[in-house]
């Protein structure tokens, strides 16, 4: 055998061997992938012929602090299209068109697009018997799926707080927005395998993956309290036309937020019927403006807590303070000569207060104002709060000094002034504020999480905070805050009427913000109430005229339906001449009808009588028996067929 036949005999014989071995090679790659891979491919291919129409999830329920329903969710039939899997586009829209209420030109254009899926005009959150209808139709390429539907059962009420949800069951506003991540929930789907063109592949069935439902919340708020607010912001929105109106009652222990209403309001449900600058802001975090007289009470707690002034202490009002050059008016003209502190704080005497802000410096008086939380968040889980406006304290002079320490300069939000009258009342703590109270499972109702109070800081002693609070209870029973006095109930605040500036920077004449601060009971107060009235229309223009009665009723209210004892232990109201003074009501239950009336107008106090159901004898009365009301009134009386027997 030649060289070269040995030669081609080896090439043969390695050629043949790189044969033998990329073959094993190619099936030992196969065995793999057959072996090792084919599960992993398999689902690869799935994946790629899957398509999925989404199922929105329900979204979280909302509830007041006593299980009452403030906002939910009702599944909603929407009617979708996979354009691909529509035969015949124009006999489709032609066949949804009476039953939708849109044009087939309309529905013909959503079939035509090049995309997976869309929703079809005038099938969204349709009815049931509508969703039946398209469902018998079986449309190749027509789904039916859920989408939820949010619904307010209280309309206006707590709207601000609660906020609302876009047409993509997305929170916009309020809680709804703030707390969207908790309360959408994880969506589902309809599964279905199609080819490359959307075309349902043949032998496949669909699938249907469940929604996860949002948690659902317990506010802190009171639905009755909030419903007590309701109705006098409203009654004043209707006596005194104003721009505006805000109202906020804390649980000064907690910092919870049991009420927050604002006027104008708006339905959530219904929100875009509405202006935006009336759904997009909650007034009572959002805005600000000088607080006037019911800042008066950081300035008279920094004095008493720093031993600047006593309450005995007496102090001569000529009628102005001078301040850098400049001589600042007290709102009495002439002023009120010898009074004490005690009579500065129940008179809201303006120099009074300048000279408590002159004894304690610009330090110490800023140092109390930034402690008590103006100038900075009070860190409320709700969005859009604002943070006011103070001096920058290189600025401050004697002339700032003053103007500060009876409210003017400064630039305040409801809920700073809420929180910080709070402090005083809790006996000197500053709490968070906060709405979310606990977190639970929709379908288990298990508890997920659930906030405690959040103390930020001690502002001043107990005993200053009781101080306070006595010379502010005297400010409603002998003072400017007269009107908020309730009968039974020892009600302490602060009255405010505060200039507003305009767009040149300067004072605007006749437009006032008025405001009243409260609490009740005074010795241990169980609530604060603020509102604020934003240019009312009114011969008289006094936080203590339009502000000061809204507190007091519902301060009043509130306290009698969380069941809160009267007291006989507080100051008692002192009446001027020109003062009418509350009558009491006489008990007629069991009496007929004519001797009711007769029991009424002979009490002296000529009251009125306003009869419920039918029958001819009292079952009950509303005030009830003993209650103080103005003379004149009208006194609801319940009637049934014989004495003891139901209405």
């Amino acid at each position: 055998m030649g060289d070269r036949e040995l030669t081609r005999r080896r090439r043969l014989a390695v050629m043949s061997l790189a044969a033998l071995l990329a073959f094993a090679l190619l099936i030992g790659r196969l065995g793999y992938i057959q072996l090792y891979q084919s599960s992993w491919l398999t689902q690869r291919a799935l994946d790629s012929w899957k398509r999925d129409i989404p199922v929105e999830p329900k979204r979280g329920t909302v509830y007041d602090r006593n299980g009452r329903v403030l906002a939910y969710n009702v599944s909603a039939p929407t009617v979708v299209a996979v354009p691909a899997q529509v035969r015949d586009k124009a006999a489709t829209a032609a066949r949804l068109e009476p039953l939708l209420g849109v044009s087939r030109d309309r529905i013909s254009q959503l079939l035509s697009k090049r995309t997976l899926m869309v929703y079809v005009a005038g099938g969204r959150k349709i009815d049931d018997a509508k969703a039946g209808a398209v469902r018998d139709l079986h449309l190749p390429g027509i789904y039916i799926t859920e989408e939820g539907r949010r619904y307010y059962p209280f309309g206006e009420l707590a709207a601000h707080v609660l906020g609302f949800v876009g047409i993509d069951n997305q929170g916009l506003a309020g809680l709804e927005a703030q707390y969207d991540a908790r309360l959408r929930g994880f969506p589902g789907a309809i599964s279905f395998f199609a080819n490359a063109r959307g075309e349902a592949m043949p032998g496949t069935e669909n699938t249907y993956i469940p929604p996860k439902p949002g948690e659902d919340v317990y506010l802190t708020l009171d639905e009755q309290i909030s419903a007590f607010v309701r109705r006098e912001i409203d009654r004043v929105a209707a006596l005194y036309r104003p721009d505006n109106v805000t109202a906020v009652v804390a649980d000064p222990s907690t910092g919870e937020i049991l009420a927050m209403e604002n006027a104008p309001a708006f339905n959530p449900a219904n929100y875009r019927d509405y202006p935006r600058e009336v759904y997009d802001r909650n007034l009572a975090i959002w805005k600000t403006f000088e607080p006037g007289s019911t800042f008066k009470i950081v300035t008279l707690s920094a004095a008493l807590q720093e031993n600047k002034i006593r309450l005995d202490e007496r102090f001569f009002d000529p009628g102005y303070f001078e301040a850098a050059g400049h001589r600042i008016r007290c709102w009495k003209a002439g002023g009120h000569g010898s009074e004490s502190f005690l009579e500065v704080v129940e008179n809201s005497c303006n120099p009074g207060f300048m000279l408590m802000g002159q004894r304690l410096g610009k330090d110490a008086l800023f140092q109390y104002i930034r402690a008590f939380g103006f100038g900075a968040k009070t860190g409320i889980d709700l969005p859009g709060e604002g943070s006011g406006i103070l001096f920058k304290l290189s600025r401050v002079g004697p002339l700032e000094l003053a103007t500060t320490s009876f409210g003017q300069g400064v630039s305040v939000t409801p809920i700073q002034q809420v929180m910080a009258v709070s402090a005083v009342a809790n006996g000197g703590m500053l709490m968070k504020p906060y709405v979310a109270a606990k977190w639970v499972d929709h379908d288990t109702g298990q508890l997920i999480s659930e906030r405690t109070p959040t103390p930020v800081r001690r502002v001043i002693s107990p005993e200053t905070a009781q101080l306070v609070r006595r010379a502010l209870e005297s400010v409603v029973a002998r003072g400017t805050g007269k009107n908020a006095y309730a009968e039974g109930y020892r009600v302490a605040g602060k009255t405010g009427t505060a200039q507003v500036v305009g767009p040149d920077g300067r004072y605007m004449r006749n437009h006032y913000i008025v405001s009243f601060i409260g609490m009740a009971p005074a010795d241990r107060p169980r609530l604060v109430a603020y509102v604020a009235v934003d240019n009312p229309k009114a011969p008289v223009i006094f936080g203590g005229v339009i502000a000061a009665p809204v507190v007091g009723h519902i301060l009043a209210d509130s306290l009698q339906y969380l069941g809160v004892p009267p007291s006989s232990q507080g100051i008692s109201r002192e009446y001027g001449y020109l003062d009418v003074k509350p009558v009491e009501v006489p008990d007629v239950s069991g009496r007929s009808l004519d001797e009711a009336r007769r029991t009424m107008l002979e009490s002296g106090a000529q009251l009125g009588v306003q009869p419920v159901g039918q029958g001819d004898y009292v079952l009950a009365q509303a005030p009830r028996a003993g209650t103080k009301v103005p003379p004149g009134s009208t006194v609801r009386i319940y009637l049934g067929s014989k004495p003891g027997s139901g209405p």
